[in-house]
């Protein structure tokens, strides 16, 4: 079942927790501000492990959508957790989007 995230800011966000268990397909990221491009990294997590990029510093342009349909991985519970970090390129907040099947 896709799930879906609403993303606003120069934050990092947790996408899904290591405690769930779930099969991941493609993870869709669309810019949806109207003047601001945004920097995005994508990433699983680990505790006591680290932090394996999936995506690191990929610039989204204005409208623009990413669809990273090399995700195939588990979360399995206690191990993985997917996070999103966004980082604004100019003084307006970053909008992304995320669809994640």
């Amino acid at each position: 079942m896709p799930s879906y995230h609403n993303i606003s800011g120069e934050v990092t966000q947790q996408l899904i927790g290591a405690a769930s268990e779930r099969p991941i397909k493609s993870i869709s990221l669309a810019n949806v501000h109207a003047d601001t491009p945004c920097t995005v990294d994508l990433y699983i997590q680990k505790q006591g492990t680290g932090i394996f990029y999936l995506l690191k510093n990929t610039l989204l342009p204005i409208g623009a959508t990413l669809i990273y349909d090399e995700a195939t991985f588990s979360t399995r519970s206690g191990e993985f957790g997917l996070f999103v970090k966004l980082t604004k390129s100019a003084s307006e907040t970053p909008v992304v989007d995320v669809i994640i099947n």
